[in-house]
């Protein structure tokens, strides 16, 4: 088979296409045929060597994916050769093709390219922990989104949306049109005001209920800051780390230095209970390690019967083209998500 293959910690240029073996299939498993691999965050990290989960190199990172079910293990009742699904894996989506448990892959929503379908996996399991699991949101909250253009963002502000949330998201203006058509109230240019301050006054001081945030210790104190008596900062990323290409910058430096510092577990607990305020770090990966997705998997199963989910693509790279994709994310372009395809 073809698959994009990490050959070393260079950034985005040290993806090439190779031919590698086909992955076997052990009973209860599914080998599929993708057709299009979702790129996230925790794959641009892995190029620059900054994401620990991710194998060493030479390897295949990507882990989710959309297609056809190729072969079918001994022991799988739930699907047929030819099958369409959708699903997640430890790493290796950017192949032709991908083996994972019958129990991590669920079937691709009719309504829904396959396309779509691989936009679902990362962004919306997450979006769904970090506000439906970890912050509690509930109807007339307020919720605060950053890079709400981004695959999460989207994914979070259609599940705030429908829990009757008022929503702030931050964005580039010029993508403001688009994340209001998505459901954000208040639209605020992270590049010309200072996000905390626009909160403040568009809320009257008083703050919002829940925050949740990918992208480092530069946002983490002002997001706590923000928050008001019961409220809630999820942190599932830290996209500032990732500023440079290929070598570590001195900002990323910087960041990755002020990381232990930007929120508040271990070093002002007293302060925490006097402030009543929680924060939560979430990392999807370790989660579906320690429990696999069944609180999270039913969540999404859920959203989908109720046809609360619409995944939004903004480009499918070719594997070739893997290193500019990449770049695409790193340079804060996409609205939605970014794909590869065979």
């Amino acid at each position: 088979m073809r698959a994009t293959v990490l050959t070393g910690h260079g950034g985005p240029d040290d993806l090439e296409v190779q031919e590698r073996p086909d992955p076997p299939v052990a009973a209860g498993e599914v080998r599929v045929a993708v057709k299009a691999a979702g790129v996230n965050f925790a794959d641009v990290m892995a190029t620059q060597g900054l994401y620990p989960d991710a194998p060493k190199p030479p390897c295949v990172i990507g882990y989710e994916f959309a297609g056809e079910v190729e072969t079918v293990g001994p022991g799988v009742e739930d699907f047929d050769v030819g099958d369409q699904v959708f699903g997640m894996t430890m790493f290796g989506g950017y192949a032709e093709l991908v083996t994972v448990p019958a129990t991590d892959v669920f079937p691709k929503p009719a309504a829904f390219s396959l396309e779509q379908a691989a936009a679902l996996p990362v962004n919306y399991a997450t979006a769904l922990a970090a506000l439906v699991v970890m912050g509690g949101l509930a109807a007339g909250q307020r919720v605060l989104v950053h890079a709400a253009a981004g695959g999460v963002g989207i994914a979070a502000t259609q599940i705030a949306k429908e829990a009757g949330a008022e929503i702030f998201g931050t964005a580039s203006a010029s993508k403001h049109e688009v994340i209001r058509a998505q459901g954000v109230d208040h639209p605020i240019d992270y590049r010309s005001f200072d996000f905390e301050e626009e909160v403040r006054r568009l809320t009257g001081g008083e703050g919002v209920d829940l925050v949740i945030d990918a992208t480092g210790p530069t946002n983490f104190r002002k997001d706590y800051r923000l928050l008001r008596s019961g409220g809630k900062m999820v942190m599932y990323g830290a996209s500032e780390v990732t500023a440079g290409k290929g070598m570590i910058s001195r900002q990323s430096l910087s960041a990755l230095i002020r990381m232990p510092l930007a929120a508040t577990p271990w070093w002002k607990s007293f302060g925490v209970m006097n402030e009543n305020k929680g924060v939560f770090g979430l990392n999807l990966l370790d989660w579906w390690k320690e429990e696999g997705l069944v609180r999270i998997g039913g969540l999404l199963e859920a959203g989908l019967e109720r046809g609360a989910f619409n995944p939004v693509v903004d480009r499918t790279f070719p594997f070739e083209e893997a290193g500019e994709a990449h770049q695409f994310i790193l340079s804060r372009q996409n609205v939605g998500k970014v794909l590869l395809a065979p």
